[in-house]
């Protein structure tokens, strides 16, 4: 008589005997254990993360591989465009005022329009000269020219794509990342990755530390059993930093993304914005009143006057600075000069830790300051959308953020690979352990399914691509698992 199988069960530090599978048990015979707590929702949370590592998990490959390859992007931009970024500091001269900078900017660089120009963030660094409408450049990108901001030398000139300052490089990898260069459907699979990304990672963390058994050291284990010690190590690790960014993608992304804005200004939370419009004609309400007795010329007059004068890029700045914006600046145009409606911008835009964000409006006529606005008086989801945003690109901590970054995204990628080679090391009625039968959802009572099937429907609704997948995953594992249990047996994936 031939033995019985061999397998080892999945938390083992051994072989176990077990017997090999038997056809399942109507629920009325079911034990209670498995329709109760943990003993039920362990199923369903396996076969989920089994489901969601399979097909969703290539999705994460390449949003990890991508990722990784953004976080390294910093660093290789300052090398690649050192010549365009970096000038010999002058010890014996002061930077020129940025009137002419602009001038020799536009200059070498007449077509198009001055957007915002960037003067010198720190010692040796060049001003940009940001120009829009530039025939050949996306509308939505600028050439930034680069500007030697103590001898005027134009050093090159770039496009530039978004307020972080991207330069082709890293725009190229950042649309990478977002959406394979396939535009807008190509953003679905960025979407889809952070829609599953945070039901992996945490699926995984609850299998991790439900384990029965309390021994997971690496030390004498081979095959099967060694691939999970390392898996689910690595990613109770990660998992914290995988929720992240989960979390702040989502914020980006298409349809997710849109629900978190429609929340955010549903109560109150939206990024305010600094109030650039100005009113020539101050007092109108007299002017109204006293119609025809001289007040409609004079305002008349006083617009003429404000379309007439601009104090210049110099004294909007100084204004500015007495504002106490320090660090990197950018200051961008009015609107509609020609009819001296509208106001200077000057925004801070130091993206790392302490932000600076704060914007002021400068009136082109005189040089006063029209509006503040501090990023302290930011709503508290305003300023937490901003500093995830900037920590899930790697600004906002500086290198530390970036290093940090590859870390998570190599994680993520040995979780793949490790989940995969555990999926090949399993197989079919082999000794490297039992795979868990579908139909697992049957086994959870009804006052865990229900509630568990309205919170899940909710967060499908707001985040549809988590939503629609696991319909379908759901949808699969049901008719798979009637299939086999009219047959008289399990079957497993």
């Amino acid at each position: 008589m031939s033995a019985e199988p061999t397998v080892l069960a999945e938390g083992g530090d051994g072989p176990e005997p077990v017997e090999p599978p038997q056809p399942p048990p109507s629920s009325e015979s079911r034990p209670a254990a498995q329709r109760s707590g943990w003993a039920s929702l362990r199923p369903l949370i396996l076969r989920t993360h089994f489901y969601a590592g399979l097909l969703i998990a290539p999705f994460l490959l390449v949003a990890a591989a991508t990722g990784l390859l953004y976080a390294c992007s910093y660093q290789v931009e300052k090398l690649v465009y050192a010549d365009e970024l970096r000038v010999p500091v002058a010890a014996d001269r002061d930077e020129l005022p940025l009137k002419r900078q602009v001038a020799a900017a536009r200059e070498a660089h007449p077509e198009g329009t001055v957007s915002a120009v960037r003067p010198a963030p720190e010692e040796g660094a060049t001003t940009r000269v940001l120009l829009s409408g530039v025939p050949g450049v996306d509308p939505d990108r600028t050439l930034a020219v680069f500007v030697n901001p103590y001898t005027a030398e134009v050093r090159g000139a770039l496009e530039q794509y978004g307020s972080s300052g991207a330069l082709p490089l890293r725009t190229w990898i950042s649309g990478l990342h977002r959406d394979l260069h396939l535009g807008e459907p190509g953003r679905l699979y960025s979407e889809l990755a952070a829609s599953w990304l945070w039901v992996t990672a945490g699926g995984g963390l609850v299998l991790w530390f439900g384990r029965r058994r309390a021994r997971r050291k690496l030390r004498n284990t081979t095959g099967r059993r060694r691939t999970l010690s390392l898996h689910g190590a690595v990613g109770a690790w990660t998992a914290a930093g995988l929720f992240f960014l989960s979390a702040t993608g989502l914020t980006w992304s298409t349809y997710a993304g849109q629900s978190v804005a429609d929340l955010r200004e549903a109560v109150g939370q939206t990024t305010p914005a600094v109030t650039a419009s100005l009113e020539p004609g101050a007092g109108a309400a007299d002017a109204d009143e006293h119609s025809g007795h001289g007040g409609s010329g004079a305002s008349a007059d006083a617009a003429r006057g404000r379309r007439a004068a601009d104090v210049g890029l110099d004294a909007v700045l100084k204004s500015a600075r007495g504002q106490g914006l320090s660090g990197p600046v950018e200051i961008v145009p009015p609107a509609d000069a020609s009819s001296g409606s509208s106001a200077y911008v000057v925004k801070q835009i130091q993206r790392g830790w302490p932000e600076k964000q704060d914007t002021v409006a400068v009136d082109p006529a005189d040089g006063k300051v029209t509006d503040v606005l501090r990023f302290d008086d930011y709503p508290v989801l305003a300023k937490l959308t901003r500093w995830g945003i900037d920590a899930h690109a790697g600004s906002l901590f500086g290198v530390v953020n970036q290093i940090a970054l590859a870390a998570l995204a190599l994680g993520l990628i040995l979780l793949i690979v490790w989940g995969y080679r555990m999926w090949w090391q399993r197989g079919r009625g082999s000794s490297f352990g039992r795979p868990m039968a579908r139909g697992a959802w049957q086994d959870v009572p009804a006052h865990i399914l229900v509630p568990l099937l309205a919170v899940t429907a909710v967060l499908g609704y707001f985040v549809p691509l988590l939503g629609i997948p696991l319909a379908a995953f759901l949808a699969v594992d049901i008719v798979l698992g009637e299939v086999a249990y009219r047959r008289g047996r399990r079957t497993y994936a």
